[in-house]
């Protein structure tokens, strides 16, 4: 069957083409003049899809029923065959991979601590085993003289893994002001970003694909990798943490820092503080000798 619309092509061009009016076109394809002379309104849903992509970029998880009920609450009165044709063109009724967005960041300039204690710096590193199998390494740093905290070390460390660590170093060492990290997922948990709320800790996340802004933790990392997980292979966990205790004693005490006006961080700590009581052999404090046991090799 031909439309109307086809129809009214066709009346055009036997017109211009050819020695006959509109009424003998029409005639001759058994087609009404009111139905040439017919021009149907466009319909206009341009408010229709500026109300839906408004809801669809605020509520992503929102599918017709919900965005249909908001509309009706905002007091629009569009039926719901109509909404539903104009959400169908926009394609949002076809299933959306929703992608988890980060909250913003604020870009925070990279400053030394005005005391020890202050302000902590953690990320994640990973390696393998000479089996192949992957493991993975949380350090923490203090900023303030880039003291060597803590390197946990285990097959999987999770969120609750982390923050009891943490409680556990928190109860040796004392609170910090503030902890450096980045968006991993361990780091933007409920369960860390409570721990932190819980104890008073500020929360400082550098911004998304802006590593510098961690700097003190990122070299450090690089020293990590660079003079024990690249220089070595492991055949255990249990080697890597034997081998990590020992490295930690040496970068906090003995290595020379290029920042740190080529001293140890606890030479720089003891510097300082200029304090007579100070003992330049001082090494790390209990809690930092103690091999974690809790992680399965």
């Amino acid at each position: 069957m031909v439309k109307p619309a086809t129809k009214r092509e066709v009346v055009d061009y036997l017109v211009s083409e050819y020695p006959m009016n509109i009424r003998q076109a029409c005639k001759s394809l058994n087609l009404e003049r009111s139905s040439y002379y017919y021009h149907p309104k466009r319909k206009d849903d341009t408010d229709i899809i500026d109300c839906l992509n408004q809801l669809s970029e605020k509520h992503p998880s929102y599918g017709f029923k919900k965005m249909f009920h908001s509309l009706r609450n905002q007091g629009f009165s569009w039926n719901h065959k109509k909404v539903y044709r104009v959400y169908k063109k926009l394609g949002l009724n076809i299933l959306r991979k929703r992608r988890r967005r980060l909250a913003s960041r604020e870009r925070k300039n990279l400053e030394v601590p005005s005391n020890y204690n202050e302000v902590w710096s953690m990320d994640f590193m990973s390696d393998s085993l000479f089996n192949s199998r992957r493991f993975r390494t949380l350090n923490i740093i203090d900023d303030y003289n880039r003291e060597s905290i803590w390197i946990e070390i285990g097959l999987s460390i999770g969120a609750k893994h982390m923050t009891n660590l943490l409680e556990w170093i928190v109860k040796e060492r004392g609170r910090p002001k503030a902890i450096r990290t980045d968006n991993g997922p361990e780091f933007t948990s409920s369960v860390f970003t409570n721990w932190c709320h819980k104890h008073r800790i500020e929360m400082r996340y550098i911004q998304p694909g802006k590593p510098v802004q961690n700097a003190f933790i990122e070299r450090f990392n690089r020293s990590y990798r660079t003079e024990v997980l690249d220089a070595r292979i492991f055949n255990n966990l249990i080697e890597v943490r034997e081998i990590t205790s020992d490295w930690m004693e040496h970068y906090n005490n003995n290595r020379p820092h290029e920042s740190l006006g080529n001293l140890s961080p606890m030479r720089y700590l003891w510097k300082k503080e200029n304090s007579p009581d100070a003992n330049l052999n001082t090494e790390f404090s209990p809690f930092q000798q103690i091999l974690p046991t809790s992680t399965t090799e």
